[in-house]
């Protein structure tokens, strides 16, 4: 097996595992990212990028940049409930320099993410590369075993990062206890052309039993329906044609394309699962974003609280992993900083599941809005609050000075 040595190996090439590479490179750490896919290219991956993952692009410099990969704004998020159509949330008060979501391609994001490491010569970001197991020397983890394209390949380095999402190898090698929080539905996953006579926002639509959110992503719609937890197999038995008559009773406007689901085979199934460690960390090795607390979709938050441990991991780490003294007090400062965060959002996301969305998908009768989003239609100024609350998340992170470039003497 072939051996290569750095300083911080990262597997997983997601929203946490990119920017905590880019940013640990930029600071003139050796970092090496391991992705397993050829590419970022997957439907699945959500496409909100909120104010405050795009209040650090604007610290590191690269907002503008950024925004010029093909995007949507919104600073309004709109859902209807029946004929009830309701601004849940009103992004264009925060206090940032882009007040709004921006619905992006995560494979984009991820795009954008790997070039601006590419730039740093200590960045090296490995596709095709799967993080397999752990390799554990004295009591501690002090690198990885992956298989790579041309073989099997160990990886030494003095801290190991999993970022390799809610079903983490790492992890699971790891045996770091993890608590298991449920969640009561499924989403399917199908893309329909779009029309220029389309509506430009980004909402969604509930009705008895059904939710269904559309993601504008230019010259088609991204779609989302919502169902409960393990009910897609008696959705199969019903038929396609039944599936496609619910979808449009949702959003008639689409009668004219719907026959573009021809299959099965068109739609993806996102099995959602809302999980969290008890532990982050074990010596020499830390796991952040999904594979340390996986978030259902309510909110589109899952990516931004993943940039946002990666911020705080760099944060925190970068002069360890920079003066050779990394400790397990300082990888349980990272647990320390964002797990309160995270438990927090994945509270808010349960109570919401509990009481909003499984209510909703039992139903069959008309659909009225909760009372708490009645009160943000009767009462606008209420909506800076999920505004604040989805936007900015809790505790938002900052690119401290400790993240500036080293210029060489």
């Amino acid at each position: 097996m072939r051996e290569e040595t750095t300083t911080c190996c990262i597997a997983g090439g997601g929203p946490a595992g990119m920017m905590l590479g880019f940013l640990l490179a930029r600071a003139g750490i050796e970092v090496t990212v391991l992705e397993k896919h050829a590419d970022f290219l997957r439907d699945f991956r959500g496409d909100t990028i909120h104010p405050s993952t795009l209040e650090l692009m604007h610290e590191l410099g690269l907002l503008e940049a950024f925004l010029k990969l093909p995007h949507s704004k919104e600073d309004h998020i709109v859902a209807r409930f029946g004929d009830d159509e309701i601004t849940v949330a009103d992004f264009s008060h925060l206090p940032v320099k882009a007040p709004y979501v921006a619905f992006m391609p995560q494979w984009d994001f991820l795009d954008f993410l790997a070039e601006r490491g590419r730039e740093q010569p200590s960045f090296h970001l490995r596709m095709q590369t799967k993080a397999e197991g752990l390799i554990k020397q004295n009591g501690r983890v002090a690198g990885v075993t992956a298989m790579a394209p041309d073989g099997p390949l160990s990886i030494r380095a003095d801290l190991v990062v999993a970022a390799d999402g809610r079903s983490s190898d790492l992890r699971a090698a790891s045996g770091l206890p993890v608590e298991v929080l449920g969640a009561p539905m499924d989403v399917l996953w199908f893309r329909l052309s779009r029309n220029k006579s389309d509506r430009n926002q980004t909402f969604g639509q509930v009705a008895g039993g059904r939710f269904f959110i559309m993601l504008n992503r230019g010259d088609y719609w991204q779609c989302a329906f919502i169902i409960p937890k393990g009910s897609l197999e008696s959705l199969q038995v019903r038929g396609m044609r039944a599936f496609r008559d619910g979808v449009v009773a949702l959003s008639p406007f689409l009668q004219d394309r719907i026959a573009e689901l021809r299959s099965w085979d068109d739609i993806k199934l996102l099995s959602v699962a809302v999980d969290r460690l008890t532990r982050w960390w074990t010596p020499g090795l830390l796991c952040i974003g999904d594979a340390a607390h996986a978030m259902s979709p309510i909110g589109g938050v899952g990516i931004n609280l993943a940039v946002q441990d990666a911020v705080a991991t760099a944060n925190l780490l970068v002069a360890p992993l920079r003066e050779k003294r990394l400790t397990d007090t300082a990888l349980a400062a990272v647990q320390h900083r964002r797990e309160f965060p995270a438990k927090l959002t994945q509270s808010m996301q349960i109570a919401i599941q509990n009481r909003v969305i499984t209510p909703l998908l039992v139903s069959r009768g008309p659909v009225t809005p909760p009372l708490p989003l009645r009160l943000l239609q009767r009462f606008p100024l209420l909506r800076r609050l999920p505004a604040r609350l989805i936007g900015m998340g809790i505790r938002p992170e900052h690119i401290g000075p400790a993240l500036r470039p080293v210029r060489p003497n």
